[in-house]
């Protein structure tokens, strides 16, 4: 039997009514927003599932604007983020989408930061404040948002990877698993790190610029 941590087995500290709608959204939020690097501007989330039909009714909604804004599960704020969004010119449209074969609590999130940048990230509530992320742009993921993880987009050239991973265990940094998503031979790869420990700005930068990496995303923290 696979051990649990004990965030698995009795949540997170929260703001209620539903770890799964609320915490879970929070958290799916606020990845998103790691994704993107910067404070966001607009934000258009498809809901899908459960999450579609009751999002007003159990804060789901309230919560993923929590989550954008970088807030905590246990914020006292979080029943007040739509207007904080507002307020701090966070742009958000949801949209309702009942088909699809996807698990029941999850959401789409299409943002678009202070700059330009354009991220899409698509994650799932799975009970407990627990979240899976199933997608990050045009790659096909599995991240559980449980340890600090690196995110290196690179060209498809051999050694890359042993740079990357050097760079790592060079600066005391243990992976705890990783794996390699690429939509066919040649085309750009993502590297998705699960790591021990959060990485500083200067491994980013080290990690960055090796060789055939075209883009580093450090989710430190969840």
């Amino acid at each position: 039997m696979t051990g649990k941590s004990v965030f698995e087995i009795i949540g997170p500290a929260m703001i209620g009514p539903s770890s799964s709608h609320t915490a879970g959204a929070l958290r799916i939020g606020r990845a998103a927003r790691l994704v993107l690097g910067e404070k966001p501007a607009t934000a258009e989330i498809v809901l899908y599932g459960s999450f579609a039909k009751t999002y007003r009714g159990h804060g789901t909604d309230r919560a993923l604007a929590a989550g954008l804004l970088g807030m905590n599960t246990d914020d006292d704020r979080i029943k007040d983020a739509l207007a904080a969004a507002s307020r701090e010119g966070l742009d958000i449209v949801f949209k309702i989408e009942l088909s699809g074969a996807v698990h029941p609590n999850t959401a789409a999130i299409i943002l678009t930061g202070v700059s330009g940048r354009n991220v899409t990230v698509e994650g799932s509530s799975v009970g407990g404040g627990n979240i899976v992320i199933s997608r990050v742009n045009q790659f096909i993921v599995n991240i559980r948002g449980v340890y600090p993880t690196l995110l290196v987009e690179h060209r498809d050239r051999p050694g890359v990877i042993g740079r990357v991973t050097t760079i790592l265990g060079q600066s005391g940094i243990n992976i705890a698993s990783m794996n390699v998503v690429r939509k066919q031979k040649g085309a750009d790869n993502l590297m998705v790190i699960e790591i021990d420990e959060p990485v500083t700005e200067e491994i980013q930068k080290q990690v960055a610029a090796a060789p055939e990496v075209i883009k580093i995303i450090a989710m430190n923290s969840f």
